[in-house]
């Protein structure tokens, strides 16, 4: 595996996610300035406390890589905030005519922010091991409620099953991963059918799920959460929870977690493999990453003996690699 720096998330943005951020993992110290060109594609974005230079550093992973940026995915667009756009990473090594293996991954952020340019490190990682990456905007509360969100990323995902050839991606395999309300989204678009039947879809062009450090039972979180997001009805908690939709026939899942996420935050993941187990499904796991926290696993990824990321890649390439 080659081993890249991340872009990094805002540290803001995934403690609204979970309180576990206090206790982070150990990290070797390198220079701002180096962080700063780690974090380039991200700087306008991100608060000056998420430059730390505690954060792991690697070579450069752009080289080479393809990059088609804010391409509309959901008609008729005009999103004044560009949330209805998305970014594709394409390989350097791919030839004219090869379709590789698709990657879609799912920014985090409490489902009230956050944004697909703070992870471009993570896309030119993805694209560096061979994959099409395809990472996503989607519209946030307070603009918008549930279903609102997970309907955008069905959009997206329908948009890259119908364009991604163009792009040298396979429609006929691709897994969707994504960290925290991220990790709650792809988990709701495979286990709930119908937000990709609304675009003729089913949920198995969905290859594999991998959230890290999801949730998957809103109406254990949702009374917290700014009433926004879900509101304060109990019944749409429930029909906003993957776990509702659990059942034997749903697309394989590894479910990553880290060991500082919070206490709750570990029991979801664990739960729902219980959950999934129950209904007779065969292919469900769920693995703690060491020495990282909800924070550290999603900035982290990619750098030097990562974890998550070399779990998502063993998980990817299981399932889509034809050789």
């Amino acid at each position: 595996m080659k081993h890249s720096r991340s872009a990094s998330p805002s540290e803001s943005e995934a403690q609204s996610e979970s309180s576990s951020s206090s206790s982070s993992s150990s990290t070797p110290r390198s220079s701002t300035r180096a962080l700063r060109n780690g974090l380039a594609a991200a700087a306008v974005a991100v608060a000056p406390a998420a430059v730390s230079a505690d954060a792991p550093q690697a070579p450069d992973v752009a080289a080479g890589v393809g990059i088609s940026a804010n391409l509309l995915y959901k008609q008729p667009g005009g999103d004044p905030k560009d949330k209805d756009r998305l970014d594709i990473y394409t390989p350097p090594q791919a030839k004219p005519g090869e379709k590789s293996p698709v990657i879609v991954f799912i920014h985090g952020g409490g489902l009230f922010q956050g944004d697909k340019k703070l992870y471009t490190r993570l896309g030119q990682f993805l694209a560096n091991e061979g994959f099409v990456a395809v990472v996503p905007n989607h519209r946030l509360s307070p603009d918008v409620s549930h279903p609102a969100h997970v309907e955008d990323i069905a959009e997206a995902f329908a948009w890259t099953y119908a364009n991604i050839e163009q792009y040298g991606g396979d429609p006929d395999r691709i897994v969707v991963t994504g960290h925290s309300a991220g990790g709650y989204l792809a988990a709701l678009l495979a286990l709930d059918p119908r937000y990709l039947a609304a675009h003729k879809l089913t949920t198995d062009t969905i290859k594999g799920v991998l959230p890290i450090s999801g949730f998957y039972h809103v109406e254990r979180l949702a009374a917290e959460r700014p009433k926004s997001v879900w509101g304060t009805d109990r019944d749409v908690w429930l029909s906003a929870s993957p776990a509702r939709y659990v059942r034997p026939d749903a697309p394989p899942m590894l479910l990553l977690f880290a060991e500082n996420d919070t206490p709750e935050r570990r029991q979801e993941s664990r739960d729902l493999v219980s959950e999934l187990r129950e209904k007779g499904h065969q292919n469900i796991e769920a693995e703690q990453i060491a020495d990282r926290n909800h924070l550290t696993i999603i900035r982290d990824f990619g750098t030097e003996g990562d974890v998550t990321a070399a779990k998502l890649l063993e998980f990817s390439n299981a399932l889509l690699r034809k050789d």
